[in-house]
């Protein structure tokens, strides 16, 4: 079997796997949907040049070769955008610069001064610039969403990067004449490259689907862990973390508050100002609330105007403190509509864990009471369970 065979088997087969992505990508999100259109364009390209190299011989050399190689590193950077728009990263016109770049080179050392060495040179240099660009993409995100499919992904880029690497060395080693043609099977390398250009448009294309995949999957236990207007975590997530905190209590005797804050007159809000108004003070309370909380207590959206904070506090006065902190913050925020500065305070209520509590849900209800006081004992203040405080 010659390498032109070969090149005609594998792109046949990326052509089917674009066909594929194609046809699956119509279900996939509009979110997802750019990065996916970019991966289809590099396979096709990819698969393109492959075909280029199994049928060109009728064309003049330097044409196929420029057309070939162009299809490739033009596909190649098609991949790149595609990992950048995955990754939110729009990408730029000047990403075009490598391709334009390699066609102009290739035309030039194959039509007017005829050099296999530089082709080479010029390809492998350009191939690697992209490849290290999607794997430096891959790789710059969170050790949580680092998941299998990424790093299938980003090895299949550095399994493909190596073999160039590998290949460049590999001629280096043996004697060949500028017109050396690679497209030939007069020798054992130009086998071999054909196979290895189908793991990103074929294994990768599969990788690539499960990153989206994977995507998906995040973004549905995102929907279902937070609140869709402040973005914090909801009342399912706030039970919980909640159950979590008091079973560590109770085995390892390590205690936790729980704070219940609600908007006072937020109805009143609504009607003079309009529901637009009131989402909009519901989502700066939730700033306002997160960046009071800090790092080690979590805040969370428990329904309606009301809010909820598992403090990490375990006793009355730094528990009273930090929530207190939290209400000062929003009453000295300046909520307006243009010139008209809108009222805003919160009533809380918090409760401290305590052995004869039997359920996490035992010490919310605590926490409850305590705001049904403050409601009733003047607002804008924070009550605890037992103890009172009264802001100054």
């Amino acid at each position: 079997m010659d390498a032109a065979t070969i090149f005609a088997t594998v792109s046949l087969m990326m052509l089917v796997n674009g066909l594929v992505l194609v046809l699956v990508s119509r279900d996939l999100p509009s979110t997802l949907r750019p990065a996916a259109n970019y991966w289809q364009l590099g396979t096709m390209l990819i698969a393109l040049g492959c075909a280029v190299f199994a049928f060109g011989g009728a064309l003049p050399r330097p044409i196929m070769l420029v057309t070939a190689n162009g299809l490739w590193v033009f596909g190649l950077t098609a991949y790149h955008a595609a990992l950048q728009e995955f990754e939110g990263i729009r990408p730029r016109a000047w990403q075009l610069l490598p391709g334009i770049f390699t066609v102009i080179c290739i035309a030039w050392f194959s039509a007017v001064s005829e050099d296999f060495w530089a082709r080479i040179f010029v390809v492998s240099i350009v191939w690697a610039w992209l490849m290290l660009a999607s794997i430096l993409t891959l790789v710059r995100t969170s050790k949580e969403k680092f998941s299998v499919s990424r790093k299938i992904l980003t090895s299949l880029f550095a399994l493909v990067l190596a073999y160039h690497v590998l290949r460049v060395a590999i001629y280096l080693q043996g004697e060949f004449g500028p017109n050396f043609a690679i497209e030939t099977g007069n020798y054992w390398l130009n086998l071999l490259t054909p196979i290895f250009m189908t793991l990103l448009p074929i294994v990768g294309t599969t990788a690539f689907l499960l990153l989206c995949s994977d995507n998906l999957r995040q973004q549905l236990e995102t929907s279902a862990s937070t609140d869709y207007l402040t973005g914090l975590l909801n009342r399912r997530m706030l039970a919980k973390h909640g159950a979590k905190s008091f079973q560590k209590a109770e085995d390892q005797g390590i205690g936790f508050a729980i704070a219940v804050l609600d908007i006072d007159n937020f109805k009143a809000i609504n009607d003079t100002y309009g529901h637009g108004v009131g989402d909009q003070v519901l989502v700066e309370v939730a700033s306002h609330l997160r960046e009071q909380a800090g790092t080690t207590n979590m805040v969370a959206r428990a329904g309606g105007e009301e809010f909820a904070v598992l403090l990490s506090d375990y006793n009355h006065a730094t528990a009273a403190a930090t929530t207190d902190r939290m209400r000062r913050a929003v009453e000295q925020a300046n909520f307006s509509i243009g010139s008209i500065r809108i009222p805003v305070t919160l009533s809380a209520g918090v409760a401290v864990y305590r052995t004869s509590d039997r359920t996490f849900e035992d010490i919310f209800r605590r926490a409850d009471q305590a705001l049904y006081i403050a409601k009733t004992g003047g607002r804008n203040r924070v009550e605890i369970a037992h103890l009172s405080l009264i802001p100054t």
